[in-house]
């Protein structure tokens, strides 16, 4: 079997030679151990920033990883990755990626360093191109733990994100729900808005991709999102700065259109914080399920907006708004109620209404500016004359 490169096997013919340099590079290890820990304090203000604890591991690695490097360079059967398993699981989340890589770097420098001046100058070359070897191979030992810590944190992420997005739609967002929530990151203090779309096809690494991008996407424009699909729909919690007032957090979820499937996405009304998630989703799952009867309008639109078509499939919350909302404050001026049924009755015209009722054209204007000031409807726009039209039935029913 052939020696691994950078070895003092590979780099020394002589038995006699080797052992010698592995002696000599054995008794220096301790005072490379030293100098390491005293770069690292002077190098990186994040190692000083650690609690005792931490630091104490973390001098255990650069011990095992000094000593792993005798041991490699000696041509003994020895992997990188098992410097590694001297600390415990719980130093991956304390110690970034980042500060592993300084971590290596720094004690490869060091250790360089160490040779120059601990050692002779006929054992400075192989030990160079020895650790030049040993250091990429830790590295990439590494970066192959932290790559498979990644894979599984993310994993166990998107089922706690599944259910996190389950309990809102189902209305069971107890306080078990916002401590999941809020070990992905969530802040609980945020408004709260949920979208519901078409659900990409995720059964392929496109489709997981997707996800990943909405991500990225939402922290651009300031929301933060816990998305899920559910069946062929997409359900996305939305929080963040960026959500709002009902017409722009509307406007900033538009932008993620191209993240769902072809079709409408619908938004529920703004609530505060999670636990009131669960009346946002149930609003823009009955928005969803009844966009398909108004395909003419816009792609991403409020479940507010599709009162009416929400009424006809049975929402009993749309209803009640409709009737018990927008009716009531229409009803409460008779003039304002009659102006409205007979400006719809006359087919939107003036001079018509104005006939009608016996007034001035000037009169039924001004009352159509009352009208809409009241009820946030304009009688004169076609798609909310239809929305004041279908509160007055129903109004008129519930009477």
């Amino acid at each position: 079997m052939e020696p691994r490169p950078g070895t003092a096997p590979a780099l020394i013919s002589s038995t006699r030679a080797r052992a010698a340099l592995v002696k000599r590079l054995t008794a220096a290890s301790s005072e490379m151990n030293t100098a390491t820990l005293t770069a690292l304090t002077a190098r990186h203000a994040w190692f000083g920033q650690l609690d005792a604890e931490s630091r104490s591991w973390i001098g255990v690695l650069a011990r095992s990883g000094i000593d792993g490097f005798v041991t490699w360079f000696s041509g003994e059967d020895f992997e990188p990755e098992s410097i590694f398993d001297a600390a415990p699981r719980a130093m991956a989340r304390r110690i970034t990626l980042q500060q592993t890589v300084d971590l290596v770097r720094t004690t490869t420098d060091v250790v360089e360093e160490q040779i120059q001046h601990l050692l002779p100058r006929g054992d400075r070359q192989p030990l160079q191109l020895g650790i030049v070897h040993y250091s990429r191979e830790v590295a990439f030992a590494a970066a192959a733990i932290y790559a498979r810590a990644a894979e599984a944190r993310g994993a166990w992420d998107s089922r706690i994100e599944a259910t996190v997005v389950d309990a809102v739609v189902r209305a069971e967002t107890d306080e078990s729900v916002i401590s999941r929530a809020s070990t992905l990151g969530w802040n609980t203090e945020s408004q709260v808005v949920v979208a519901i779309g078409g659900a990409p096809d995720t059964t392929n690494s496109d489709g997981v991709r997707q996800l990943d991008g909405l991500r990225r996407a939402a922290a651009k424009l300031k929301l933060d999102v816990l998305a899920a699909p559910q069946g062929d729909r997409l359900i996305c919690i939305v929080g963040g700065a960026g959500v709002g007032e009902p017409v722009d957090t509307c406007e900033r979820v538009a932008k993620l259109q191209e993240f769902f499937a072809p079709g409408p996405v619908v938004i529920g009304p703004t609530v505060d914080g999670l636990s009131g998630a669960p009346r946002s989703a149930r609003a823009a799952a009955s928005g969803y399920r009844a966009a398909k009867a108004w395909p003419e309008g816009p792609p991403t639109m409020l479940a507010i907006d599709l009162l009416p078509e929400r009424a006809l499939a049975g929402d009993g919350h749309a209803r009640r708004t409709l009737a018990g909302d927008i009716y009531p404050a229409l009803a409460a001026n008779k003039e304002l109620l009659d102006t409205c049924v007979g400006f719809l009755d006359a087919g939107s015209s003036m001079e018509a209404t104005a006939r009608a009722l016996f007034v001035h054209p000037n009169t039924v204007r001004y009352r159509l500016k009352r009208i809409q000031d009241v009820t946030g409807y304009n009688p004169a726009d076609a798609r909310e004359a239809y929305v004041l039209r279908m509160a007055i039935t129903l109004g008129r029913l519930q009477d």
